[in-house]
């Protein structure tokens, strides 16, 4: 499948999140520690990446992800509020590549506490949830 008619390089998203004890490290079960687990990162990333493309797919369509590299440079406390902001940077036929970058709102010079890439491939939502079943 190709990539939706209205998808463009520099398609941008922003999800805005506040760390709260369901996202530390102690309840994704990744650490032991009250700041914000990386695989909750990781999870924000992604809704940035989806956000930022959601208004250009069709309703038959739907994207997955398929790879990511993330740096996770710095803590965050619980309260602390943060932004998570994703760019389409490369579309190749159905495949997306993002960039995406996290602060905290109140960081002092906007300091960066993530990065990394994200790629999606872009599929139709039934056909592939058949292929989650299988034949009856």
């Amino acid at each position: 499948m190709r990539a939706a008619q209205g998808l463009a390089v520099g398609l941008r998203a922003t999800v805005r999140a506040v760390v709260t004890e369901a996202d530390t490290a102690i309840a994704a079960g990744s650490g032991d520690v009250p700041v914000l687990a990386t695989p909750r990162l990781l999870a924000l990333a992604e809704a940035a990446s989806v956000a930022a493309i959601a208004p250009h797919l069709n309703a038959a369509q739907t994207s997955v992800g398929t790879a990511a590299r993330l740096e996770h440079r710095r803590p965050s406390p619980l309260g602390a509020e943060l932004v998570v902001e994703a760019e389409l940077t490369e579309i190749d036929g159905a495949r997306l590549v993002f960039l995406f970058i996290a602060r905290e709102s109140d960081s002092p010079g906007g300091e960066v506490l993530g990065a990394g890439t994200m790629q999606r491939v872009v599929l139709d939502r039934e056909h592939f949830l058949a292929r989650l079943t299988g034949p009856s």
